[in-house]
């Protein structure tokens, strides 16, 4: 006879939830998104007929079948895992780790570092995800979420990992074509812009006593990492946030044409919601930044 067995993914996703009493704690045992176990569990509904959990305000109990149900599977659960680790399979299989960053950190300073991560831990898929919004907006569940700080959010942990200031830089041939001797000499160059930092070359112009300077021209980018590379390909003068700009002033794509003054910036930071607080990776992952953060 053919056997009739129910989706397996959805089957998975219901185990979970019901023997952890929660949609949320079953996402993070299965690293997938609060809203993939919500919509797995309402496949299985479907496909079986009938209601398996009543749905509270903010939190989920099983119907007395569905408990019936839980309490005859679970148990296969448990004997699949131990089967399998026994045929040769490792316990510990491979683990994706979720992290959402801003765009032009991810782009500038976290990719060009994660191998370095991976190496240690060639296991761990790491996923990432690129946002600029506020934690508070994010509809997804991270691993973990780097943004700028130190801020407060409730049922999360914060830790700075990378502090930065912002002084001008530009590249190298630029300089070659229209020396800049004191900062008197911007009024000969473009400025480059960021739409959503306004006030970054205001700020720093005012702080050196030229509030009213008038440059050669302007350039408004909407993401700050087209404003760097602009920088790099010699179009004109940005504001660089050292932690972003440390390697390519390293390599020489771009100089610091002025030591100073440097406009204080917000660090970067970790949050990490505290249901996911005891997980080793997440803890090792956030020591490796850093560790990073200290050698930039």
């Amino acid at each position: 006879m053919k056997r009739v067995l129910p989706p397996l993914n959805a089957l998975r996703a219901f185990e979970a939830a019901g023997r952890l009493g929660s949609f949320k704690e079953a996402a993070a045992e299965l690293h997938v998104t609060h809203g993939a176990v919500s919509q797995q569990v309402r496949l299985l509904e479907e496909w079986l007929g009938a209601s398996l959990f009543e749905r509270h305000h903010r939190r989920v109990t099983l119907t007395a079948a569905a408990k019936a149900y839980l309490e005859e599977i679970g148990p296969l659960f448990e004997q699949l895992s131990q089967a399998t680790a026994r045929y040769g399979v490792p316990e510990t299989l491979s683990r994706t780790l979720s992290v959402n960053a801003p765009a032009t950190f991810t782009l500038r300073w976290l990719v060009p570092r994660l191998a370095t991560f991976r190496a240690e831990h060639p296991d761990v898929e790491v996923k990432v995800e690129t946002s600029n919004g506020p934690l508070e907006s994010l509809k997804e569940s991270y691993d973990i979420v780097i943004r700028g700080g130190p801020d407060t959010f409730y049922g999360y942990s914060m830790r700075p990992f990378l502090s930065e200031e912002r002084l001008p830089v530009c590249s190298p041939a630029l300089l070659q074509r229209v020396p800049l001797r004191s900062p008197g000499d911007l009024r000969q160059h473009t400025l480059l812009h960021t739409s959503s930092l306004p006030r970054l070359w205001p700020d720093w112009l005012a702080s050196t006593q030229l509030a009213a300077l008038r440059p050669a021209a302007t350039l408004t980018f909407d993401h700050f990492y087209l404003t760097l590379q602009a920088a790099i390909d010699g179009i004109g003068i940005a504001m660089g946030p050292t932690a972003l700009v440390s390697d390519d002033l390293a390599a020489g794509r771009l100089v610091a044409p002025f030591d100073g003054p440097r406009l204080r910036s917000r660090s970067y930071c970790t949050y990490i919601a505290d249901e996911k607080s005891g997980d080793e990776l997440v803890v090792q992952f956030r020591s490796w930044l850093e560790r990073e953060g200290m050698c930039s």
